[in-house]
């Protein structure tokens, strides 16, 4: 499956749902930036636009960035309609070839997970690569799967957070690994079902 299917199937599935009017922040996020100075973010796989969103409400300047255009330019009405149009800015990135520009406070990347390949561990490097000194990068994967999720491969295999940390390789003299656990909580789902999940949760900072 090349570049152009990965595209297509993206496109396929945000278009196949109806636009979110209100989108909401990943519980992950939340707790995790709540009482943070807020500063320049950059959201890895934006979906629906609901992180992107809350950040920019707390006063993040918030880059955004996703593989499908439909997501994107969702996300971009959105933040206009909500007046937040100034401080989000969203933008198609295939990561397997372009990373977003720039230096940042915050990056998130939540359940950045796809049925194509895609090197994370590379991902991931660049994005620790691109924070500041003080900066904090926040993974948070899946690590059960929902009944609504695309992927019910009853075999598939969840990387624990310190997997992926090892992973990414980062050099221990610039950054630190804050957190790295297995909460559960109880998930609602793109057509109101609720499950409980498992979320892996990897925050790392970068302090040099």
């Amino acid at each position: 499956m090349n570049a152009t299917d990965a595209v297509r199937f993206w496109d396929e599935m945000h278009a196949a749902r109806t636009a979110a009017t209100d989108p909401q922040p990943n519980a992950r996020l939340t707790e995790t930036v709540t009482g943070l100075s807020p500063g320049d973010a950059l959201d890895l796989g934006c979906g629906d636009g609901g992180d992107a969103l809350w950040l920019a409400g707390q006063g993040w300047h918030v880059t955004a960035a996703d593989i499908s255009a439909v997501a994107v330019e969702r996300l971009a009405a959105l933040a206009r309609s909500h007046g937040l149009g100034d401080r989000v800015t969203a933008g198609r990135h295939d990561l397997r070839t372009s990373f977003p520009h720039g230096e940042f406070d915050l990056i998130c990347a939540h359940y950045l997970h796809t049925p194509f390949n895609l090197d994370r561990a590379a991902v991931l490097r660049s994005a620790a690569h691109a924070l500041r000194p003080g900066g904090r990068l926040l993974v948070v994967d899946h690590g059960s799967a929902a009944p609504w999720s695309w992927n019910q491969d009853p075999d598939v295999r969840y990387p624990s957070p310190r997997e992926v940390a090892a992973d990414i390789d980062l050099d221990a003299a610039t950054w630190t690994v804050e957190r790295a656990d297995a909460p559960r909580r109880i998930a609602t789902g793109p057509d109101g079902r609720t499950a409980e999940v498992t979320d892996h949760v990897l925050l790392i900072r970068r302090t040099a």
